[in-house]
């Protein structure tokens, strides 16, 4: 892996190095390591240190890689303090120039900082000490630097360091202090780096905690490193009295090349105190309203101790802690002995807002008089809250205790059976800073007394009588429940006495029963959000479906009238025609209605659909005759009513067409089938000529001839052989021809006639002659 690193630096090696500018920092390698620990990172007499040591180059002969450093009025953040690098420190000097760096394979790494990181280090430069502090808080400040901030190096490669501490003599393991804020993460050029784009064969990696990285640097840069992070705290709790043992230490990783430094700001290692975070409303963090806070410094009560609230001296405050009740910025002033040095910290605590509940009561009814009942606790929440909004769901609890150690909440407020009478149960919500306030919640049991109701009845309005109706609950049960009882109250109606005192599943307003004629329902007298009383209701449909009520018509014979009648025994009549009796007498055809009333006042409504009917008047026939069975007579007729048809005056049909008529005159009849009568008869004749004839002289068939041709005096007939020859010609009045022609008999054969009307219209036919 490094060794594309070292490729890299090799190609490069020949790079020149700019000179140091105005703004570089200055370098002095000649310091000693308690001079380092005493005069620069320390120099505070709130510590004791013992047993300085440094330890770095073997490789530049007369190099330390331990240094001082300023910054010589120069942009680098700190003025001065001790530098940390893993090559010569006088390399440190800015400006930057690339790929400079490298260091001896002699030169070896740590062995504490291998078990750390979880790597093999090389060319390690440390400096470590005892320290006993005074206060219970150590931290400082520095700036990690690394010429591994080039191309895509950060995705890939970082040396280490790591700030170890300890206590002195202890076996247990070190912590580092060197690592990103809020986590246990080591601050490396492979954890703080910007976005790397694609290097070369590299494929470049996104940023990583970009906010802790300062920026590369430039021809002008103080320091020889290629980028920086930003100024970093090293930070832990002690324990006042106690020594520690702390190794700062910084090494390269594997190889020797592309070199970092770490920077320790001057006098940033003192021992402090910390008072904690500060206490606010706008981190979500303050006191809560009416409790005390104690502000602990954790240090020995033989210090000498001052404590100040906004600037100004609390007078008898002289202890290591301080217990405030109020918001306030608070201070302590703290001499520590032997050293007879000072120190300060200060915190500012704001208290919430009071969370105003109101103790409240609950009234439940009770079904059965035992003083236990269901109760809806969530129903007092609005109550207990005074309408407060940003306060958390309310958990009722049994006892004050266990709401305020919050154990053993009610498992189901909503379907709560009390234990005793008159129980309390205690409610908890909490506002957004986590602060929790209770109040009371009195079950008290609902015992007022509701008049006895009377059945409220309807009858079934429906077409099917089956019992089952609408109720208005509102207009029909509701006033007579509330009669004689306070103002304010309201009605809730339940299929059952369980649903009722849950207030479960509320009938609507316009409900219809699920049980057939009668029905029991509960009303819930609702007092706010509690219940005043519970009372059934009994429901009763009435059905009425008389007999013979069913629709029903009628015929009127035109000039005549008819009655119309419904059973007698009902309460009240009332026909459409405005007559209140149980039979009326109509004499015009329409459609009639009457409305009855039983004793429950149920109605029901007949109808009569009266239909006029008259005698038919005969208007003439259609007749098709001389077509043998296929003569027909269609009688032609006016009136109104239902009808039959008669050719015989005997057999009557309901169709007006008469087919297959034999010749004849015939006498036909229209009757109306309603009863109204029987139309005058019409007289009528069908034609036809014979199809043969038999001229035997023995009395029978001895003409052809064609009946009731008389009836037609101006009609021709011309009878013909087969070859056209006239035979005979007759006229309506001749009594027929009887087979002769000339006197001479003619044989039997087939005959051709010419039957010729007045009107001109001819019929053509034959006939045969047997002899």
């Amino acid at each position: 892996m490094k060794c594309i690193k070292t490729i890299l630096f090799y190609i490069f090696i020949c790079c020149a190095s700019f000179s140091a500018t105005a703004q570089s920092i200055s370098v002095n390698d000649s310091y000693t390591a308690q001079q380092l620990v005493e005069n620069v990172l320390v120099n505070s007499s709130c510590v004791t240190i013992s047993n300085p040591i440094a330890t770095g180059d073997t490789f530049t002969a007369g190099k330390n890689s331990y240094a001082y450093f300023n910054n010589q009025a120069g942009s680098f953040p700190f003025t001065e303090g001790v530098l940390l690098s893993t090559w010569s420190s006088q390399n440190s000097i800015g400006p930057f120039v690339r790929n400079q760096g490298g260091g001896g394979t002699s030169w070896l790494g740590d062995a504490d900082l291998d078990k750390e990181l979880g790597f093999k280090t090389i060319n390690a430069t440390f400096l470590e000490f005892d320290f006993t502090p005074l206060t219970n808080f150590i931290s400082f400040d520095y700036i990690f630097a690394s010429n591994e901030y080039q191309d895509d190096f950060p995705c890939r490669f970082s040396d280490g360091f790591a700030f170890l501490i300890k206590e002195k003599g202890s076996a247990a393991s070190y912590q580092n202090l060197a690592v990103i804020p809020g986590t246990s993460t080591p601050v490396s050029s492979l954890n703080i780096h910007p976005l790397i784009p694609p290097f070369g064969v590299g494929g470049g990696c996104p940023a990583k905690n970009e906010n802790y990285f300062a920026g590369y640097s430039s021809a002008t840069s103080p320091t020889n490193y290629s980028a920086q992070t930003v100024v970093m705290n090293a930070q832990t709790n002690v324990i006042a009295g106690t020594t520690y043992h702390i190794k700062l230490v910084i090494a390269d990783d594997s190889f020797q090349y592309y070199d970092s430094a770490v920077f320790l700001k001057a006098g940033s290692f003192s021992p402090k105190i910390d008072l904690g975070a500060d206490r606010l409303l706008t981190t979500n963090n303050p006191i809560c309203f009416g409790e005390s806070y104690t502000i602990d410094t954790k240090l020995p009560v033989s210090y000498s101790y001052k404590w100040f609230k906004d600037s100004i001296e609390i007078i008898g405050e002289t202890s290591p802690a301080l217990t405030v009740i109020d918001t306030g910025n608070y201070k302590v002033e703290i001499t520590l002995t032997p050293a007879t040095c000072m120190t300060t910290d200060e915190i500012k605590v704001e208290y919430a807002p009071k969370i105003i509940l109101n103790d409240t009561t609950l009234s439940q009814c009770d079904d059965n008089a035992d003083g236990i009942t269901v109760f809806d606790l969530t129903r007092a929440d609005a109550l207990v809250k005074n309408n407060a909004s940003g306060l958390s769901n309310i958990v009722y609890y049994e006892s004050l205790a266990d709401a305020q150690a919050q154990i053993n909440p009610i498992a189901n407020p909503t379907n709560y059976q009390n234990k005793t009478a008159n129980q309390i149960v205690f409610a908890d919500t909490t506002n957004p800073y986590s602060c929790a306030n209770y109040a009371e919640v009195q079950l008290q049991i609902s015992n007022n007394s509701i008049a006895p109701q009377n059945p409220i009845t309807t009858c079934d309005g429906d077409t099917v009588q089956d019992g089952l109706y609408l109720f208005d609950l509102n207009s029909q049960i509701t006033p007579q429940v509330l009669t004689g009882l306070p103002t304010g109250l309201i009605v809730e109606y339940y299929l059952n006495s369980t649903d009722a005192i849950a207030q479960k599943n509320p009938l609507p307003n316009i409900f219809n029963n699920t049980v057939a004629n009668q029905q029991i329902i509960y009303a819930r007298i609702v007092n706010g959000s509690d219940c005043y009383a519970i009372t059934p209701e009994t429901l009763i449909v009435s059905t009425f479906n008389p007999p013979n009520f069913q629709e029903e018509n009628a015929i009127l014979c035109n000039g005549s009238s008819i009655n119309l009648v419904v059973n007698a025994g009902f309460s009240s009549y009332l026909w459409d025609t405005g007559e209140t009796t149980n039979t009326i007498n109509v004499s015009t055809s329409g459609n009639y209605s009457v409305t009855v009333t039983n004793a429950n006042g149920c109605n029901a409504t007949k109808t009569f659909n009266v239909s006029a009917s008259e005698i038919a008047t005969i208007t003439g026939a259609t007749i098709n005759d001389f077509d043998g069975n296929g003569n027909s007579v269609l009688i032609e007729y006016t009136g109104v009513g239902n009808y039959e048809f008669s050719i015989d005056g005997s057999f009557f049909q309901d169709d007006p067409l008469f087919n297959a008529v034999a010749p004849g005159d015939y006498l036909v009849y229209v009757r109306d089938k309603n009863g109204c009568g029987l139309s005058n008869p019409f007289q009528i004749y069908v034609l036809d000529y014979p199809r043969y004839f038999t001229p035997n002289g023995d009395g029978y068939n001895d003409f052809w001839e064609i009946k009731n041709l008389n009836l037609l005096p101006k009609s021709k007939i011309t009878i013909f052989d087969r070859y056209g020859k006239l035979l005979k010609e007759l006229s309506s009045t001749s009594s027929g021809w009887n087979g002769i022609f000339n006197g001479y008999t003619l044989p039997s054969d087939d005959y051709w006639f010419n039957l010729t009307f007045e009107d001109g219209r001819i019929i053509k036919g034959h006939f045969s002659l047997k002899r």
